[in-house]
């Protein structure tokens, strides 16, 4: 009954009396409405959902987030915080219109604590500026998401994990306090520098992976680890994906296990060689896998890529490539991180199905993806982390009219959806629901799942005013 109701809550418009009080609190050199919001602002990177806020405002610290937000809660006026906007899901997509906080000012790295080994920065640094800044000092944050210009606030928000998570697990291993700003304004600290904690319900897990929907993150401690000091790669040619995917589990029943291990196929391979204008150093197979080992010493690494390597060969591999120069991993992982844009440049519109399944399931379900294909007449690509499960299937338009496209990619998603559950895995891996995906959460978990998690947003935010519309709204 209270979903329904909030869910079908009328927001009140922006008016000239509202954008002068954002005007008297930041200048109106941050305040934006109007012609005056650019485009990039009504969408993420997917483009897939599409909304334009009715003000952009643009931050640079957390008593301006919290007048913002006790002003909007007063007044019944939704919000939507947003970083980088390099989501797929369209969490940051203001649906409701309101207010959009740009939170890419508040872009400070504020203490590195070598005695505690914990990074203090605000939610606007990028992903990859944490990554130079800790390696400057000897130190590493191993959450690896394919999009280094994210917001460190969205990867929190999203829960990210990227292709460092088979060894080192993901965001929310690694944020031990946060600084939030609650719907109603109010200012609150959560976790800290400490190890353990055993202080009742964790507020700080909640908040990881909630997209914005509980609080606005202003402020994270994160834990490092100490920088490995050396890095290999093996690049593995297989003679088809099934394959390559089917020596996985067994790569991980030796119990050597490498800090990624990604699959990769020939078609998206050749996408990103034409997007970035440079040879993979390898793209005459039909499937690959890639895999990155680290340690403190060449020997110790060698130790755990020897037995890898005679485990792919004994499966089938035709060879196994060790990518242990800068020059050869840059080439490498060039390519792997461009895959997304490399796909999404080949097609006019696609949509990703970023399911995680089992470990041992992976290969069952990217063979699924491929009768999908030639059940629907579309082209279906995928790329992902075997290592963990985590797949990115991308269903591309092409020259398909948008009727006979919208009909036959909900035709595909329902089914892969369906073959995940089937196979034991869940619907997002690391992309989140937002607005998106929410009907296949609501569809895998059921009523009674739905109705807990909105009532958890509604302890949060009573008036359901914070990225309204999202994850566990119908």
């Amino acid at each position: 009954m209270f979903q329904s109701c909030l869910c079908n809550k009328v927001y009140k418009k922006i008016d000239d009396s509202d954008i002068k009080f954002l005007q008297d609190l930041l200048g109106s050199e941050r305040v934006f409405s109007g012609s005056n919001i650019n485009e990039d602002y009504s969408h993420d990177e997917l483009n897939t959902v599409k909304a334009y806020p009715e003000v952009l405002v643009e931050i640079t610290n957390t008593q301006e987030v919290s007048k913002i937000m006790k002003y909007a809660y007063d007044n019944d006026i939704a919000v939507v915080a947003r970083g980088s906007g390099t989501g797929l899901v369209g969490s940051s997509v203001p649906i409701h219109g309101g207010i959009m906080i740009s939170m890419s000012k508040m872009n400070k790295i504020l203490e590195i604590d070598d005695e505690n080994l914990t990074l203090t920065v605000e939610p606007g640094v990028l992903l990859m500026e944490i990554a130079k800044y800790v390696e400057d000092h000897d130190l590493f944050y191993p959450p690896d998401p394919g999009e280094i210009s994210a917001t460190i606030g969205g990867n929190i928000s999203t829960n990210a994990g990227g292709m460092r998570a088979v060894k080192y697990g993901v965001t929310r291993d690694y944020v031990m306090g946060l600084e939030l700003v609650l719907p109603n304004g109010t200012i609150l600290n959560v976790g800290g520098k400490v190890v353990k904690d055993s202080s009742g319900y964790s507020i700080l897990d909640l908040i990881c992976g909630s997209e914005g929907t509980l609080a606005i993150i202003t402020k994270a401690i994160l834990k490092l680890l100490p920088l490995p000091k050396k890095v290999i790669s093996l690049l593995v040619p297989f003679p088809n994906l099934d394959t390559a995917i089917g020596t996985v589990p067994k790569i991980i029943k030796a119990k050597k296990i490498p800090t990624a291990i990604e699959f990769m196929q020939r078609e998206v391979i050749i996408a990103a060689e034409q997007f970035l204008g440079k040879k993979f150093p390898d793209n005459s197979a039909d499937a690959y896998l890639l895999l990155t080992f680290d340690g403190n010493t060449k020997e110790e690494i060698e130790k755990d890529y020897e037995v890898v390597a005679n485990i792919c060969l004994a499966e089938g591999a035709y060879d196994v490539f060790i990518t242990d120069t800068d020059e050869r991993k840059e080439a490498v992982w060039s390519a792997r991180k461009a895959f997304l844009e490399a796909v999404k440049a080949s097609t006019t519109e696609m949509d990703e199905c970023d399911v995680v399944v089992p470990r041992n399931k992976v290969a069952e379900f990217i063979k699924y993806t491929d009768s999908l294909q030639k059940e629907f007449s579309i082209r279906i690509r995928s790329f992902g982390h075997a290592g963990d499960g985590n797949l990115h299937i991308y269903v591309l338009k092409d020259d398909l009219d948008e009727q006979t496209w919208k009909e036959k990619l909900a035709a595909v998603f329902d089914k892969m959806y369906d073959k995940a559950e089937e196979l034991g895995g869940l619907v997002s891996g690391e992309h989140g629901i937002g607005y998106a995906k929410k009907e296949f959460i609501s569809n895998q978990y059921g009523k009674e799942y739905m109705e807990l998690m909105f009532h958890i947003k509604l302890a949060f935010d009573p008036k359901n005013i914070l990225n309204p519309g999202k994850i566990c709204e119908g």
